[in-house]
């Protein structure tokens, strides 16, 4: 089943496109993007491209600025100065034409709930002015693809909130753009919800869809991104693949455990490592290693001495939450000072 939509959406996308250099690779381009509210700033000359069918995924905490960027680049919310393109058209000059060419799934499911799920794609489809062949075609298209035939006549009010996630997506999907926006979609889904939403995004881009992904869930990021920008404070703080990111943090880290009879502070202090990081609800210190085995007798001789008492001890290599608490320093559930109103 394809779900790129008809031949006529297709023709009429291409022909949204005539005039512009839409030979670049690049589907998305932002360039010196800087936001504030009032005293606030949120984005502060914030620069990056997507490629066109590649997740690029936007990695950060509560308030980094991930939401601003969303919504700046989908023409909500205009920016303070900076420049940011979607196949070449300007967000701010053009933004009539950069909405044709893109879908918007947001942090909260944007649905009419006493319409059934059928009918809220009907209506979108009719806002988009598709034909009411093309609706019809492509509303079962996606109810299949998304596993809502059966619900597709209910009422969206009676739906769990998977489904509703899933139809929310759907339903910014219905006009196949090249395009989609997707603004932390996995946010309190169940486990099984989650891996549907992952499969149907790698469906999407399978067939050149280009996706903005913006998240807090480190496995997310790393199973669905081609690229990953982390965003703290509204500033760019690293770039690059998985593999490139958790090169960062070094090869393989050493995790102890002090057991709950210890003093954790002072175990901290005995370790004394440019790269330690610790969790003291957890009373895990974490640090690269350097010296394998060699070092980590060094570590825990100096701990038996301090009488520190270890509760275990384990090798593992890097992981995204390794870099996020690395590079933003604290880990991807705690806010950063910022609400989501202030810019997400």
């Amino acid at each position: 089943m394809s779900i790129t939509g008809t031949d006529k959406i297709e023709e009429i996308y291409q022909s949204r496109l005539t005039g512009r250099d839409v030979s670049s690779e690049n589907a998305i381009v932002v360039k010196g993007l800087r936001k504030s509210f009032k005293q606030l700033t949120v984005l502060d000359d914030v620069n990056f491209g997507i490629k066109k069918g590649t997740v690029l995924a936007l990695l950060g905490p509560n308030g980094a600025g991930k939401t601003t960027t969303i919504r700046i680049l989908s023409t909500l919310l205009l920016p303070d100065s900076g420049q940011a393109l979607i196949n070449g058209f300007d967000v701010v000059k053009e933004p009539y034409k950069v909405r044709s060419l893109i879908g918007l799934t947001g942090q909260y499911a944007a649905l009419d709930e006493y319409l059934t799920g059928k009918e809220n794609l009907h209506m979108i489809g009719r806002l988009y002015r598709l034909s009411y062949p093309d609706i019809n075609r492509r509303s079962q298209e996606l109810l299949e693809l998304f596993d809502l035939v059966e619900a597709s006549d209910r009422t969206v009010k009676t739906y769990s909130g998977g489904m509703r996630r899933r139809l929310d997506l759907a339903v910014s999907l219905i006009a196949s753009p090249p395009i989609i926006f997707l603004d932390e979609p996995t946010t309190g889904l169940d486990p099984r919800s989650r891996l549907i939403m992952w499969d149907i995004i790698e469906q999407l881009v399978s067939t050149g869809t280009t996706i903005l992904l913006t998240t807090q869930d480190m496995d997310e990021a790393d199973h669905l991104a081609d690229r990953i920008v982390v965003i703290n404070g509204g500033k760019i703080i690293a770039e690059g693949t998985s593999d490139e990111l958790k090169q960062r943090v070094g090869s393989e880290r050493l995790e102890i455990t002090v057991a709950k009879e210890s003093n954790f502070e002072k175990a901290k202090k005995v370790v004394e490592e440019d790269s330690l990081h610790s969790d003291s609800k957890m009373r895990t210190l974490s640090l690269v290693t350097k010296g394998g085995m060699h070092q980590l007798k060094q570590v825990l001789s100096r701990l038996d001495e301090a009488g520190i008492e270890v509760e275990n001890v384990s090798f593992r290599s890097p992981t995204l939450d390794d870099v996020f608490l690395i590079l933003t320093g604290h880990t991807s559930e705690q806010p950063n000072g910022e609400t989501k109103e202030q810019g997400g």
